[in-house]
């Protein structure tokens, strides 16, 4: 079986040559599960080690002292709760705003219009806010963030997701695979007897089994 350094290297090497920096995906493939259960089904966090090559987009929903310490560490976006309610009436806006970021965090006083405006969009895509309580600081949530990835099943035994990009270091790459497969083994309900297979490649390359 190819180990995981040399089936990243592979990919990178056998893609075609292109203008930009594709990103470096795998495809996972399920087996002997049943994901018609809901509590079967992949729906998890990961924190890469190396990010993916790029810090993910945030936005943040606050006001007074943790909306300017949400700017100060860099958030891509904060909004206000008048934001929130032009949104919530603004459906094309919504979507816009649900597809641009990555992740959003909400000080908890913003939850319920959240949820009741935002909530069919933001949830549709997996992306309802972390909350965050009143005296808690923002920063460690961003920085938390940026290089997270949410790895998600739903029913399907097939799916796919972004570890890095082809400018990356091999062994960066490989250790955020290796992360990803743990994660999953540790998560799935068999472990490892409901991992059918992995490939590794770029956004346009061909596939290499890594499992």
């Amino acid at each position: 079986m190819t180990s995981i350094e040399e089936a990243v290297r592979q990919a990178i090497e056998v893609a075609p040559a292109r203008k930009f920096s594709e990103s470096i995906d795998l495809a996972i493939n399920l087996h002997n599960i049943d994901l018609s259960l809901p509590g079967n089904r992949v729906d998890v966090e990961i924190i890469l080690p190396h990010g993916v090559g790029k810090p993910a987009k945030i936005a943040v929903f606050a006001a007074g002292e943790t909306a300017m310490r949400a700017k100060s560490a860099g958030a891509d976006r904060v909004l206000s709760a008048d934001e929130i309610k032009e949104l919530g009436g603004d459906k094309r806006a919504a979507r816009k705003l649900a597809d641009e970021y990555k992740f959003f965090i909400a000080e908890t006083q913003f939850m319920p219009v959240i949820g009741k405006s935002l909530g069919p969009i933001l949830g549709k895509r997996g992306k309802m806010p972390s909350p965050l309580p009143p005296t808690q600081d923002v920063t460690p949530q961003i920085n938390r963030l940026r290089n997270m990835i949410r790895i998600r099943s739903r029913d399907k035994m097939t799916f796919h997701l972004t570890v890095g990009n082809k400018n990356m270091d091999i062994k960066a790459l490989t250790e955020n695979i290796d992360t990803v497969v743990t994660k999953l083994e540790q998560t799935l309900k068999d472990g490892k007897q409901n991992l059918k297979s992995v490939y590794v490649k770029t956004t346009m390359g061909p596939a290499v089994r890594v499992i």
